[in-house]
């Protein structure tokens, strides 16, 4: 048998470098419980293979079509990281993507999330993907697996980055948007502030005021911080519920770009909206944001969603009833006005 010589270095590890294997498995086994609770029909296996399995027809589909989508949280992160407030941005990332989905007439299914940081913390990664599951679990879709890479080097001490990717499908022939017209109606569903979008003007507002995360909040209780943290609305249930109703012919969740830019993605050409910006109050967030930062009217409908979250656009002798239906599942409603002949939108009034 050959000896090493006794002054032999001990040989480098990964963990030398940084990377502690042992710490992803503890936050896989932290997290195997979240997970296990959004189980739904489809789901085929739980955590730990090298991929997720769905069956659709365990899932009621006879004819599918899938519709995939991925997203972030943006620099609202950064509000999370710097507070500690990391309970979140979990539902955060799933309503980015799931929110999406039901824009085009498909059910959220299942999601998969990305979890990159510098030095892995448990507890840290443990709390931001209990909040993954409960999104998912609002909206009906599973957590069938997801990724957490520890990169040292890549990002800073104490930061990390996330990223989701959920897959919905529907029946072929019930994609949406799909005939909308002229003389349609705009339903708008009320936000829960500023969502997940424009938080780069966010921040420079309120360094503009002279403002930290833990000041108090000018527009209500809490802190700033906290209040800017309030997670994404989930539209998934109420809107699905009026898809299957009858009458809704689109969609448009109001993300960044906001009113202007989101709505004429689901109007087909030659077709624009008629916006009252006076069917609506501005909540006190988007109120604070405008006075503090000086932010123009056209500023604000295009950077942020402005108190509406997502916009139904729905046939007019449906209107009335969808409009009820919705707010008895909970969610504020607003008539903001009409589908119109011309391109883009065009607003009547002002946000007040």
């Amino acid at each position: 048998m050959t000896q090493s010589p006794q002054n032999e270095k001990p040989g480098l590890t990964y963990a030398d470098a940084g990377v502690d294997i042992t710490a992803g498995n503890d936050l896989v086994d932290r997290i195997a419980p979240a997970a296990k609770a959004t189980h739904r029909p489809g789901v085929m296996a739980g955590l730990g293979g090298f991929g997720g399995l769905f069956d659709l027809k365990a899932a009621g589909y006879s004819d599918p079509v899938l519709v995939a989508a991925t997203d972030g949280v943006g620099t609202k992160l950064r509000i999370a990281i710097d507070t500690g407030h990391l309970d979140g941005v979990g539902i955060d990332l799933v309503a980015m993507c799931v929110n999406d989905l039901i824009c085009q007439g498909a059910e959220p299914l299942f999601f998969l999330d990305y979890f990159a940081t510098g030095k892995l913390s448990v507890e840290e990664g443990a709390r931001v993907v209990a909040g993954i599951a409960e999104g998912c679990k609002r909206s009906g879709c599973a957590l069938i697996g997801g990724e957490t890479a520890e990169m040292p080097g890549m990002y800073s001490d104490g930061d990390f980055d996330l990223a989701g990717f959920s897959v919905g499908a529907m029946e072929r022939g019930a994609a949406l948007p799909a005939g909308v017209g002229a003389g349609d109606v705009l339903l708008g569903l009320g936000s829960d502030g500023v969502h997940s979008n424009g938080f780069s003007l966010v921040r420079r507002v309120a360094d503009h005021a002279g403002l930290t995360w833990d000041s108090p909040n000018p527009f209500g209780a809490g802190t700033l911080g906290e209040a800017l943290l309030t997670p994404t609305r989930l539209y998934v249930s109420p809107a699905l519920a009026a898809i299957r109703a009858g009458g809704v012919h689109g969609l448009a969740h109001i993300t960044g770009g906001g009113l202007t830019e989101n709505l004429p993605r689901v109007l087909p050409q030659g077709l624009g909206a008629q916006v009252d910006l006076g069917a609506w109050s501005l909540p006190g967030v988007f109120a604070w944001l405008r006075d503090a930062g000086g932010i123009a009217e056209a500023e604000m409908l295009r950077t942020f969603n402005s108190g509406i979250g997502m916009v139904l656009v729905v046939a007019e002798d449906r209107a009335d009833a969808l409009a009820a239906q919705l707010a008895q599942a909970g969610e504020t409603v607003v008539r903001l006005g009409t589908v119109t002949e011309g391109d883009g939108v065009q607003y009547s009034g002002t946000l007040a």
